[in-house]
C-alpha cells in the first residue's frame, strides 16, 4: 500500500521540472511566488491562507504538519505566523525538494522535513503546539490510528487542523484523482466520520467548515488563467501527464457534491 502511495506521488524528475518553471520567472524565489507549485490542494493559496487563520497560531508556535509535501503550507505558516514547523512526508522526493525550496526562500532555520508515515510519526509525544494536515486524510486508511498518535504529540489544550476532501453521500469520484490512480489507495470518509474518529482520539472540540464555494471560485480562476496553456509553475509539475485527467474528475466530483473539500479544526 505505501508504494502504490508514493508511486502515485512520485515519478522522478520534480526538482529539475521546478527549477526550469523557475527560470522562467523574474526574480528569486519567494514563498508568494511557489504557490502555484507548491500548494498542492484544492483552492491553492487562498484556501492555505483561510486554514491557517483557523488554527490560530501564536508567534513562537511549533507546528507538525503531516503529509507536508513539497512544503508549501509550512513555509506559509512559517511566514505570515512566525512559527516554527516540522513536516512529515511519506514520500521521499517530496521531502527533499521541500528542503531545498525551503532553503531557495531563506526559511531552513524555521521549516524542516522528515521523511516518515503519519502512522508511524518519528517525534517526542508533547512536543508540539499545533498539527495540520492538508489533503491526507484520503490516502489514510485507518484514521483513528493515525488522529490518536497526532493527539499524543500536542501539548494540553493544542489545535489539530485537518483540510481533506470528503465524501458527502455514497457517490465517489472517477479516477485517477490527483490523490490516487484507483480506489484502491482512496479512502475518502464524510466529515462525521472524522469528526467521531476525533473523539475516539480524544479531541473535545470541533467545528467543521464546508469549503465548496470558496474551491468552485478558484476552479472558474483556473480554467481562465490556463486557457492559453500552463504557467511556467503550476501542479501539471507535480502531477505529470495526466494531469488534466485528474482535475477533470476532480472537478466534476466536487461540483457534482459527491465530495467536499473541508476544514475541520479540533482542540485537545
Amino acid at each position: 500500500m505505501t508504494n502504490e502511495i508514493t508511486d502515485h506521488y512520485s515519478f522522478g524528475g520534480l526538482r529539475t521540472r521546478i527549477e526550469n518553471g523557475l527560470a522562467m520567472l523574474d526574480g528569486d524565489p519567494t514563498v508568494e511566488m511557489l504557490g502555484p507549485v507548491d500548494e498542492f490542494h484544492v483552492g491553492g493559496r487562498p484556501a492555505t491562507a483561510h486554514f491557517v487563520e483557523q488554527l490560530d497560531l501564536d508567534a513562537g508556535s511549533h507546528v507538525l504538519d503531516i503529509g507536508s509535501g513539497l512544503g508549501g503550507t509550512a513555509r506559509f505558516m512559517a511566514a505570515s505566523a512566525g512559527v516554527t514547523v516540522t513536516g512529515v512526508d511519506l514520500t521521499e522526493e517530496y521531502v527533499q525538494v521541500a528542503t531545498w525550496l525551503t532553503k531557495l526562500v531563506g526559511l531552513s532555520n524555521s521549516v524542516q522535513f522528515i521523511h516518515a508515515s503519519a502512522a508511524e510519526l518519528p517525534v517526542p509525544e508533547q512536543a508540539f503546539d499545533a498539527a495540520s494536515m492538508v489533503h491526507v486524510g484520503m490516502n489514510i486508511p485507518d484514521k483513528a490510528a493515525v488522529f490518536t498518535d497526532i493527539g499524543r504529540q500536542l501539548t494540553p489544550g493544542g489545535v489539530f487542523g485537518i483540510y481533506d476532501l470528503m465524501v458527502t453521500g455514497e457517490a465517489q469520484p472517477d479516477y485517477p484523482v490527483p490523490w490516487a490512480a484507483t480506489a484502491t489507495t482512496s479512502f475518502l470518509e464524510t466529515p462525521a466520520q472524522y469528526v467521531a474518529h476525533l473523539g475516539s482520539a480524544g479531541f473535545r472540540s470541533v467545528q467543521v467548515i464546508d469549503r465548496t464555494p470558496a474551491a468552485l471560485a478558484v476552479f472558474d480562476q483556473l480554467a481562465s488563467a490556463t486557457s492559453n496553456g500552463p504557467p511556467a509553475l503550476g501542479l501539471h509539475l507535480v502531477m505529470g501527464p495526466d494531469t488534466a485527467t485528474k482535475f477533470a474528475n476532480l472537478v466534476t466530483a466536487v461540483r457534482s457534491g459527491a465530495i467536499a473539500p473541508t476544514e475541520i479544526i479540533a482542540r485537545r
